[in-house]
Parts: C-alpha cells; structure tokens; sequence
C-alpha cells in the first residue's frame, strides 16, 4: 500500500512539476524582458497589479476554489456521479455570478485603488482593465476546481503549460510594442489563456450526469460552499493582503527600485517551489480529503507528502543557495544586486514552507475554516510586522528575513492542530531528512555569505549528495524494479551498513 502511495505521489509531482518546469522557464524569460525593457521600477509594478488581481479575485471567489474542489473530491470519493454531478452546477452557477459581482465592484472602485494603493490616481484606467482579469481568475477557479476534485492531473498540467506559454509569448510581444503601457495587457493575458483552455478540458468531461438541479437544491448546494467558502475567502484574503500590504510598505517607505528588487527575489523564490508544492493541491489535496475520517491513514499522507517535498525540494534549495548572485544576475540584471539578500533568507525561510504545507491540508480537508482562518493570519501578522519594524532598520532586506520568521511562526502552529485533528507526529525518516536539510543549508549560507565562489562549489556538492540520496530513498520506497531498483538497492545496504556502525 505504501509503495502505491509512493508511486502516486511521485506520478502527480512528475506530471505537475514537469509542467511547472517549463512555466519556470517561461516565466523567468517574461521577467527578464521586464528587467530589461523596464527595469526593477517595471517588475515591481507589474508586481503590484498581479497582487490587485489576486487580492480582488480572492475576494470576489468566497473561497470557491478550496470549497469546490473538497466538494467535488468528497462527492467523487462517497456520493457517486448525480452527486459530483449536482455540485459541478451549483459550482458553475454560483462562480459565474460572483465572477461578474467581484469585476463589477473592482471596476467601480478602480478610481479609489490608483489613488490609495498606487498613490497614482492617473493609473484609473489601467486599474479598471484589470477588473476583466478578476472575472476569468474568478471563472477560471471554478474549472481549477472541478478538474482538482476529479484529479485530471494531465488536464490541469495541460492547461498551466498551455496558458503560461501563451501569456509570456503575448506579453512579451505587448512590452514590446507598447513600452510600459503593455504592462497591462502583460497581466490580462494570461487568466484569459487560463479560461478558455480550462473552457477546453471541462467541455472534454461531458455534461454533468443527472438530472438538472432544481433552484431549490442550488441554494443549498450554495448555502453549504458558502458557509465554508467565506471562511477560506478571509484566510485567502488576508495571504494576498499580507503580500498586497508588504509590497505597499516597501514602495512608500523605499520607492519602486527596493519593490522591484522585493519582486524579483520573491518571483524566484516561489516559482521554483512551484514544482513540488503545486503537486499538492491538485492531487494531495483531494486524496487527503478523502482520508481525513481515518486518522491513520491521514497521517500516513501527510508524512509521505513530507518527506517525498523534502527529497525532491532539497537539491535544488541547496544548489540556489549557493549560486543566488549568478542566478539574480541570469535572471534580471546587475541593477537587481539587493535582491541576492532578500533571496537568501527566503531561501532558508522555505525549507519550514515545504514542512508546513502538508499540515496545512490536513485543516483545510478536514473543513475547519474558522481555524484555517486564524492559522494564516497568524502567521502573515508575523510576515507583515517582520517588513513593518525591519525596513526602517535594515532595509528591503528585512522582507527576507521577514518571510523566514513567517514559517519559524506557522511550523509549530499549523503541526499543533495537526496533532489535535489527526493525531499527527513525525516519523523518524522525515524528522532525520528535515535535520540533514536544514543544517546543509545553514552551511551552504554561511559559506556564501563568506565567499560567493565556496559557497557555490559547497552548496553544488551537497546538492549532488542530496539528490543521489533522494534518488535511492524515493527508488526504494516507490518499489521502483530496472536501474532504480538496483539504486535503491544500494542505497538499502548502505544504510544498513551506517546502522550497524
């Protein structure tokens, strides 16, 4: 049973970080063109009008992504085809209206937004094109969340591919043409590419089955997503304010060019945990949902997901860890200097992100949004205070440092409620990778703060060292057979070997 579960997890990671791999890749291309057309006052404004779109559009959706994909997943797993059937049109129904309510309300507000948010009341218009990005981003959640709960991985992989390129292609194009008054179209791009591909693969699954839903039942199937939703709304709310408010600090207090640098360390920062981390929402998610009722079972997942995060995180952490000058100076320009400091503590600060996600789903399976809500303010008061004291003191600097802090918070906090709900502990495995993980790259940082070049050989070896081990672990405990099962052979017996020791 392990090793299937093994092999599931390995399956979604490989299928939704390949296609989060070639978005990194993309995605960086697009920020670079920013970098270079416009430099760090460009990324730190497209910046700013990307956290407007998700801060809106978190709003205007009531948490129906969350709701709707633990609808559907529960439906799928326990109440067969009417019943996923049912939920798939209150689903459609009820986003569609608050897609047009969320874009309404934005456009009217769009004056007020340039004024308080921008301090640039000449930005009016450009605010109010970005309302029409708040109504696909709101439209597409709702196919987002029907594919999940099904677990249609190639299909989500398909779509994030498909749009990302198409968005960065368009973007770049529009930047190019246009200069600054791009930045616009640059946004838009890429939820309309999202919605008419998610319009593409939801048509693919055939009508919903049963028979149509009486308005009656709707207001029901409404009223329980509701009642959830608007929990998860308030703790997706107050992420993307957190982040709105932290973006807003840095260019009142240090201007556009420390936003810039803010922006780009953060975009690298999340893009590459994207691979991994985004395997979780789309197929750890909806299994653990199933599960939740059975303790052990649910534990079982949660340190699986740990461990195979950690595994698959730990080279890559290490290898950007030690090579963060060369990667900023790839990626953006020479101008983007500051931006090396901020990237290192985010880059520490991830490590407890990777141990902390996998708890996180156990309070959104288990639907408590009341606790979901106050474990993400907690730790986003934590984040945000972090930039409030430290800009003055240390600069934009202190973002970095504020989001490590952020985690050193959420960890113990969100592992607590694990424990209550499922009776959740560590197993030793994933106690001793998380040790092993943290303490290579407090050596690869200390080594590169002290000289770039050893800290980049330091931390490519201990990445080769890292990866190998993840190999023959993640080969042994997929019970993988050919060249992998003779890895992991080896891997068994120099463990063995070290036990004996």
């Amino acid at each position: 049973m392990s090793g299937t579960s093994y092999r599931t997890i390995l399956r979604s990671s490989s299928i939704i970080g390949g296609a989060q791999v070639i978005n990194i890749a993309v995605s960086l291309v697009k920020m670079k063109a920013v970098a270079v057309l416009l430099g760090p006052a460009g990324v730190g404004l497209i910046g700013l009008y990307l956290s407007l779109v998700q801060t809106a559009s978190s709003i205007a959706a009531l948490g129906i992504g969350n709701v709707g994909t633990r609808q559907i997943a529960a439906a799928h797993a326990h109440g067969g085809e009417e019943a996923v059937g049912r939920t798939r049109r209150a689903l459609f129904w009820g986003t569609m209206g608050l897609a047009l309510i969320g874009a309404a309300f934005f456009w009217l507000a769009s004056s007020w937004i340039a004024r308080v948010i921008l301090a640039d009341e000449s930005r009016a218009t450009d605010v109010a094109w970005l309302s029409l990005g708040v109504a696909l981003t709101v439209a597409a959640g709702s196919q987002g969340a029907l594919l999940t709960g099904l677990r249609r991985i190639g299909d989500l992989a398909r779509i994030n591919v498909g749009a990302g390129i198409i968005g960065a292609a368009l973007g770049v194009l529009a930047l190019w043409l246009w200069g600054a008054q791009g930045l616009i179209a640059m946004v838009l791009i890429a939820p309309v590419a999202t919605f008419l591909l998610g319009h593409l693969y939801v048509a693919r699954l055939g009508p919903p089955a049963g028979p149509p839903i009486l308005l009656l039942e709707m207001f029901r199937e409404w009223r329980v997503m509701a009642t959830l939703g608007f929990a998860f709304m308030l703790s997706g709310l107050v992420t993307t304010l957190g982040h709105l408010a932290a973006r807003t600090l840095v260019q009142r207090e240090l201007g556009a060019e420390a936003l810039g640098q803010f922006q780009a360390a953060w975009a690298i920062g999340m893009t590459y945990l994207g691979v991994v981390l985004g395997a979780m929402g789309k197929d750890y998610y909806p299994r653990l949902t199933a599960a939740i009722r059975d303790n052990a079972t649910a534990t079982r997942l949660v340190n699986e997901q740990t461990e195979v995060a950690l595994l698959l995180c730990a080279p890559a952490l290490l290898a950007m860890l030690g090579l963060v000058p060369w990667v900023i100076h790839l990626l953006y320009s020479a101008e983007f200097g500051p931006a090396v400091e901020i990237l290192r503590w985010q880059l520490l600060g991830d490590i407890l992100k990777v141990m902390s996600w996998p708890l996180g789903f156990v309070i959104l399976a288990a639907g408590a949004g009341k606790t979901y809500v106050l474990t993400e303010s907690l730790g986003m008061g934590v984040f945000v205070l972090g930039v409030f004291v430290g800009l003055p003191l240390i600069g934009v600097t202190a973002t970095g440092g504020a989001f490590l802090a952020l985690y050193v918070a959420y960890l113990p906090i969100v592992w607590w409620f694990g424990r209550r709900m499922i009776g959740f502990r560590w197993t030793r495995a994933v106690k001793a990778q998380a040790l092993a993980m943290i303490g290579a790259a407090v050596v690869v940082d200390i080594a590169a703060r002290w000289s770039d070049p050893l800290g980049a050989v330091l931390g490519l070896g201990l990445a080769a060292g890292l990866g190998l081990w993840a190999l023959m672990r993640l080969s042994s405990k997929a019970g993988a057979g050919g060249r992998l099962g003779r890895i992991a052979g080896f891997g068994d017996r120099v463990k063995g070997w070290m036990i004996r020791q």
